[in-house]
């Protein structure tokens, strides 16, 4: 079984834990296809890669079965970028912190591909969000979190036009607004106040990023929804970002976001599920009252 293998500007301390992940592949007779980035990062830390290893710029034009982020959610949405429409599922294996979508603990890289030897898992499909415009040939972009405008600097505040399905919407006066998908619903638009979606939901959520009237809140919209943006700002320069990737744009444009027409497949294992994962990131059910404070915090 050939397996691609994917991880970005590791942490010191992460790279060992990498090299032993990839030899566990190898012990149970699988291929590790390692991008041409992480394969240095390897060697550059006197971890070489042995012949039962294969370099490759992107694994997904090697015949991969399967796709492994190594890292933290930003490594598993380069993954997604990577995999793109190949219909390749990933797993991600956290070596971050908070992981919503790479949930699979470091410590359980052993267990987990076994389960996937034994094929001792599920796939699941999650929708993508396409975002068009004036963008220059590399456009339509995809992002499997989010779209947001977000204002430069310390610039002045945007006022952002919206429209959902041609019909007007609000015109949002903030630092900035985000498009989310029900994945995306716990990653940016989650820390400005936006609900949680469940990812089976045909849905998107329009968040403000520190809107000025308080009044303003969060909207869920259609999953087939068409969401149309102009954006004013001063000297019309923001940032447009899709996931982690960002274009700075100096000039009035429309700017669509829709459903993509392709989607992501994750990989889960036995007991994988969101709601255990928003429990164990977000410390639900944990009784606060237990916790001591920090010394110092009664003073």
């Amino acid at each position: 079984m050939r397996i691609g293998t994917h991880g970005r500007s590791l942490a010191l301390e992460s790279i060992p834990q990498v090299h032993r992940i990839l030899g566990l592949m190898r012990d149970r007779g699988m291929v590790p296809v390692v991008d041409s980035s992480l394969a240095r990062q390897l060697q550059a830390a006197g971890l070489p890669l042995d012949d039962r290893t294969e370099v490759a710029d992107n694994p997904v034009h090697a015949g991969v079965a399967l796709f492994l982020s190594l890292g933290g959610d930003g490594t598993f949405l380069d993954s997604v970028a990577k995999v793109g429409r190949s219909g390749i599922p990933i797993l991600g294996i956290n070596l971050g912190r908070l992981g919503f979508l790479s949930s699979t603990r470091v410590e359980g890289a052993e267990a987990a591909l076994d389960a996937v030897l034994a094929g001792d898992y599920t796939l699941q499909d999650r929708g993508l969000l396409e975002l068009n415009g004036d963008l220059g040939p590399d456009a339509p972009f995809h992002a499997l979190n989010e779209v947001s405008l977000h204002k430069r600097d310390s610039s002045s505040m945007l006022a952002v036009h919206a429209f959902v399905n041609d019909r007007f919407l609000n015109t949002y006066w903030s630092d900035g607004l985000i498009v989310a998908t029900p994945t995306g619903s716990t990653a940016y638009s989650l820390s400005c106040g936006g609900p949680i979606l469940d990812p089976a939901c045909d849905a998107m959520v329009i968040t403000p990023i520190a809107p000025h009237n308080l009044n303003v809140r969060p909207i869920v919209v259609g999953g087939d929804s068409r969401v149309r943006l102009r954006a004013e700002a001063r000297g019309d320069r923001y940032l447009l970002n899709h996931d982690s990737s960002s274009i700075a744009v100096d000039r009035p444009m429309d700017i669509t976001i829709r459903r993509a027409d392709h989607r992501v497949r994750f990989l889960r294992l036995p007991g994988d599920d969101p709601f255990n994962t928003l429990r164990d990131k977000l410390n639900w059910g944990m009784d606060v009252r237990s916790i001591r404070p920090l010394d110092g915090a009664n003073q």
